[in-house]
């Protein structure tokens, strides 16, 4: 069974004014199952939330690690849980 859960990742490197979030709401849409958001943090840091399939979220985890993105990514840190909820669709914030 292939149960939903909730992808939470922060992606570093040189990720902020390249397109970073606009191509990561592209690609999960894409993936097509997936609700959630990618955010700019004050760090430099690109945050990612996302929920849906754990086949559709590892997919984009492993996008986000070896993908064709926008900019450099030097490392991405991830946690795992269960959905939450409550998003619309997949947004850039």
């Amino acid at each position: 069974m292939n149960e939903n859960v909730r992808l939470t990742a922060w992606v570093r490197g040189h990720v902020q004014g390249v397109g970073f979030r606009w191509f990561t709401r592209a690609n999960a849409l894409q993936i097509g199952d997936l609700m959630g958001f990618a955010s700019n943090l004050s760090d430099g840091r690109v945050q990612v939330v996302a929920e849906g399939s754990r086949q559709g979220c590892e997919q984009l985890l492993d996008w986000l690690r070896d993908g064709d993105t926008p900019g450099r990514v030097d490392g991405v840190t991830e946690i795992w849980g269960s959905p939450k909820g409550g998003y619309d669709g997949f947004e850039i914030r």
